[in-house]
């Protein structure tokens, strides 16, 4: 069973469910298309942001280059960074100089027809484009495990609690205590978690 909670966060609490996107979320997406085509059409990243602040992308462990001719498919890892320093920033960087170093990890253009459906990725986000981007996806949602949100739940101090300004279950309003206490199944009941700054 599959269960939707909203919540509507104090801005400056967002931060704490950055990690999450470090360690990647699973996100329900239209696959079967570009790594372009993905970022925006269905996830609106403009191209002007692309091309000033997304320098590294990874689809399923490969460095990408070519955005249009990488294709996402059901179960796929996709990654993306900043800029990072240094020859090996220089060398995973988005058409570099320096790219013909890491042929090996390069991901191939994709040549095989994938079709376009409902599918299941991961993605993963790493140095200034986790607080850039992460307020994008929570707002859009990730899908995680009820058990894991428990724990997470768990770990949060009275700050977190009073910067909760509301929370909806499957669409119905509930208090913050019953929202605590919730014992989640022992399985791996997903659940759809959104977070909405309270400024939007």
């Amino acid at each position: 069973m599959e269960k939707t909670l909203s919540l509507t966060m104090r801005s400056d609490l967002l931060n704490l469910f950055f990690p999450f996107f470090q360690q990647g979320v699973a996100i329900k997406t239209t696959v079967g298309c570009s790594i372009k085509t993905w970022l925006f059409g269905h996830i609106s990243i403009t191209p002007e942001y692309m091309a000033r602040r997304i320098q590294t992308i990874f689809l399923d462990g490969k460095a990408v280059d070519e955005i249009d001719a990488a294709v996402i498919r059901d179960g796929s890892t996709i990654a993306l960074s900043g800029a990072l320093p240094g020859l090996v920033g220089a060398t995973l960087r988005r058409g570099g100089t320096y790219a013909s170093l890491r042929s090996s990890i390069t991901h191939p253009v994709d040549k095989e027809f994938v079709p376009q459906k409902e599918g299941w990725v991961i993605v993963k986000l790493f140095n200034l484009l986790v607080p850039e981007l992460s307020p994008l996806f929570l707002a859009q949602g990730f899908w995680i495990k009820g058990q894991d949100l428990e724990e997470f739940f768990k770990r949060q101090t009275e700050e977190f609690w009073a910067g909760c300004i509301s929370a909806r279950l499957d669409g119905r309003e509930v208090d913050l205590k019953t929202l605590k206490e919730i014992k989640w199944p022992p399985n791996k009941e997903l659940v759809l978690l959104k977070v909405i700054d309270n400024h939007n």
